[in-house]
């Protein structure tokens, strides 16, 4: 059995959100930045994680994700990945759904993006106000991306208003 992940994404507007959750920082660096296969550390809390991700292929792709002890994860993230990125991330509930917004932080300041994982494609999504344009599928909206073309560094004409 494969391990997929379904996820739409979505650029935020407004500041709704803000008061509909607690966010959580995350600090995660790459060991492999191939788009075809990525593999991911991160630091969620007091926990460590190792995410291996395939190729996106519209909303899906595949993904394994292993808990690792912490001090691994933070030795990882000092000394072997070349590219990391902060942010903090809200998880709200909406029409059955858990939507995560992440809210990027130092040199992604000022991107804040939604996105929401399915249980298939085809799965219908009703859209919260504070939801605005998807980029699902926009590889410049990956982390791995943020992690190598920061935010900050964007032309006007490459952020989407």
């Amino acid at each position: 059995m494969t391990n997929r992940e379904i996820e739409r994404k979505f650029l935020v507007i407004g500041n709704e959100w803000r008061n509909l959750a607690k966010g959580i920082l995350y600090h995660q660096g790459y060991l492999n930045t191939d788009p075809e296969r990525t593999v991911r550390v991160r630091i969620v809390e007091n926990k460590g994680f190792l995410t291996i991700k395939g190729i996106s292929q519209g909303a899906s792709r595949v993904e394994y994700e292993y808990e690792i002890p912490v001090e691994h994860a933070r030795e990882l993230l000092e000394q072997l990945c070349l590219f990391t990125l902060k942010k903090v991330r809200y998880k709200i509930s909406y029409h059955g759904l858990i939507w995560e917004v992440d809210e990027f932080l130092e040199a992604n300041k000022g991107l804040v993006l939604a996105e929401v994982e399915l249980p298939d494609e085809s799965y219908p999504v009703e859209t919260p106000e504070w939801v605005g344009e998807e980029v699902t599928g926009d590889p410049r909206f990956y982390n791995l991306y943020l992690s190598q073309h920061p935010y900050r560094d964007w032309t006007d004409e490459e952020k989407i208003k």
